[in-house]
C-alpha cells in the first residue's frame, strides 16, 4: 500500500508532468474505507478511479475454465517441447465444480501440478490434485453459520445445477447435504419450502 507521501508523488506525476497517462491498477475492496479513514487520499483515488472493471470470481464464470485450462497446458507443453496433454470430461467436470478460492491463480496451479506429474496425455478426474487447504473466507460455501447456510445451500445448487455437485461445492456427504436441506426446508428445486 503507498503510504501518504508516496500518494503525493504519484498524484503530482498524474496530475501535472504525464496528464495523459492512463493507469490500469488494482485495490484492495477496502479502498473506499480507507478514504473515509483519511489514510488514503480522495483525490487520488478519483483520478485513479474513471471506470470501474469488476472481474468476477472464477466460480462464477465456470465457461472460462476449460479456455483457460487449455492455454496452460499448452504454454506448459511448449515450455518443456512435450505433447499437449489434454482435459477428458471428468476432469472438466470436476474443474468446473470446484469452488476456486484462489481464482485463475489457483486454476493455474492445479493445471501445471497436474500435467507435470501426469503420466498419459489425457487427464482424468482422478489425476487433479486440488489444494488441501484453503482461507476461511465470507464468500466460500462451507456451512459454518447456520443463519446463512440456506442461502449457501440454495446457492450452491444454483451454481451447480444438481445436489450432488452442491453438496462437492459444500463439502459434505449427499447424505448430510439432504439432512441439510430438510432441516433449511428447501425444496428438490431449491426453493425454499413454506
Amino acid at each position: 500500500m503507498l503510504n501518504f507521501e508516496k500518494q503525493s508523488v504519484l498524484l503530482h506525476i498524474l496530475e501535472n508532468e504525464h496528464p495523459n497517462v492512463r493507469v490500469i491498477c488494482t485495490a484492495d475492496p477496502e479502498l473506499r474505507r480507507m478514504v473515509s479513514e483519511k489514510t488514503f487520499r480522495p483525490n487520488l483515488f478519483y483520478i485513479l478511479r474513471p471506470v470501474d472493471i469488476t472481474v468476477p470470481p472464477l466460480r462464477e464464470v465456470t465457461e472460462d475454465i476449460v479456455p483457460l485450462s487449455d492455454y496452460f497446458l499448452t504454454h506448459f507443453a511448449h515450455s518443456k517441447e512435450q505433447h499437449r496433454r489434454k482435459l477428458d470430461a471428468s476432469a472438466i467436470k470436476a474443474l468446473k465444480l470446484h469452488p476456486w478460492p484462489g481464482n485463475v491463480r489457483e486454476l493455474k496451479d492445479t493445471v501445471l501440478y497436474t500435467a507435470f506429474h501426469s503420466k498419459t496425455d489425457v487427464i482424468s478426474a482422478a489425476d487433479l490434485n486440488f489444494s488441501q487447504t484453503e482461507p476461511d473466507a465470507d464468500d466460500s460455501l462451507a456451512l459454518r453459520k447456520p443463519q446463512k447456510d440456506k442461502e449457501k445451500i440454495i446457492e450452491a445448487y444454483r451454481h451447480s445445477g444438481s445436489w450432488t455437485g452442491a453438496a462437492k461445492l459444500l463439502g459434505i456427504s449427499e447424505r448430510a447435504l439432504i439432512e441439510q436441506r430438510k432441516k433449511h426446508r428447501i425444496g428438490k428445486k431449491g426453493e425454499p419450502e413454506v
